[in-house]
């Protein structure tokens, strides 16, 4: 019996071994860390372009998450997520496997476009092809060496030009899984998004791969709270799957409320709109959003709110067409104003905060 204790704690210390990961050719160890450049289709000057991914792989096993940004060129926010994300101190004591994309549209990033030179939305083309267009065989890289190699996700977005979002999920909620994450992700509100055609997430919705998708912003801009919010919504994550140790001090996370409908208001005809709402504000069936005027003022119309809503989504230009977009409103089966506290607090907790302590050296509380 005591021969045998020898071969038990062996086996026993190989099971608990994290598996070698291997990305774009290089193979990453256990307790290793590196970035690794994916090769895409170089630019017409023949100046290589490459997406750069940085793996951290645990020595632990665990589960396998990527988080990526910048599938559309020009939404910023989320490459400074991952930026902060990635000198998270704690991520020594990582179990699984981290792999971050900060810049997954490289051709659009260099461009600040939301699309590949191609003219194509890459959110539009997966799964992709190794032989179709370039949007597709961007895509196809990225399931090849990413998707395949991942458990799960955090996708990272922002608004289009000109439009700003509440910071949100959206996500499948029919699976127990994924609703669990994007109640722990630390936003007030979850949108039980549909799967698009030729989505990331509809892509990892067929590999059987729980995707979030967080929305925050405006393309083109830093938002500070946004950003705050989406490296600590990911750390939540990673703590839900046991990724990472828990804290000794629990922080209240916002409650999220999952949003029982949204819809766009759009512009009921053409001119200068002066707006009287801010994100996540509390409105009232028959509440003015704003006023759409000639240049002169002299013909002036009421944008109003068709039901009691919160708004989750606006534009920031004044100038707008007929038929526009011009309010996302989200309605809640819980008191309207239940979910506008959330949302308060939700802003006073990471306006009043200097820095995200634990991306900065200091001590976080947490448990080995």
């Amino acid at each position: 019996m005591a021969e045998d204790q020898p071969t038990q704690t062996a086996e026993r210390k190989r099971r608990e071994k994290n598996r070698t990961l291997e990305i774009g050719g290089v193979k990453v160890a256990p307790g290793e860390s590196t970035s690794v450049d994916i090769p895409l289709a170089a630019m017409y000057t023949h100046s290589n372009v490459e997406m750069t991914v940085h793996v951290i792989n645990g020595r632990r096993p665990g589960p396998c998450l990527f988080v990526c940004a910048a599938i559309h060129g020009d939404e910023l926010n989320g490459v400074d997520v991952i930026r902060r994300l990635l000198s998270y101190k704690q991520l020594n004591q990582l179990r699984g496997t981290l792999i971050a994309i900060p810049v997954v549209n490289v051709h659009g990033f260099l461009s600040q476009s939301r699309y590949l030179p191609d003219g194509r939305d890459l959110n539009r083309s997966f799964p992709g092809s190794e032989r179709g267009s370039l949007a597709g065989r961007v895509a196809s890289t990225f399931v090849r060496d990413i998707l395949k190699n991942c458990t799960h996700g955090v996708d990272l977005h922002t608004g289009a030009r000109h439009r700003s979002n509440l910071p949100q999920i959206r996500a499948d909620l029919s699976q127990e899984e994924t609703r669990n994450l994007a109640m722990q992700f630390g936003v007030p509100v979850v949108l039980d998004a549909k799967l698009r055609d030729g989505s990331l997430r509809e892509a990892a919705s067929d590999m059987g791969i729980p995707l979030l998708l967080y929305e925050a912003g405006e393309a083109l801009r830093f938002d500070e709270l946004c950003i705050r919010a989406g490296a600590r919504g990911i750390i939540n994550v990673m703590r839900e799957l046991k990724m990472l140790p828990a804290r000794k001090r629990p922080t209240k996370i916002p409650e999220a409320v999952v949003a029982d409908d949204s819809r766009w208001v759009r512009a009921p005809l053409s001119g200068v709109m002066r707006s009287r709402v801010q994100l996540g504000a509390r409105v009232k069936k028959g509440a003015i959003l704003g006023y759409i005027a000639d240049p002169l003022g002299l013909n002036e119309s009421p944008v109003k709110a068709p039901d009691e809503a919160i708004v989750i989504g606006m534009t920031n230009l004044p100038l707008v067409h007929e038929g526009e977009a011009l309010y996302h409103l989200a309605s809640f089966k819980r008191q309207t104003s239940q979910v506008a506290s959330e949302v308060q607090g939700f802003h006073e907790h990471f306006n009043t905060q200097e820095e995200e302590p634990f991306f900065i050296g200091q001590d976080d509380s947490l448990e080995n």
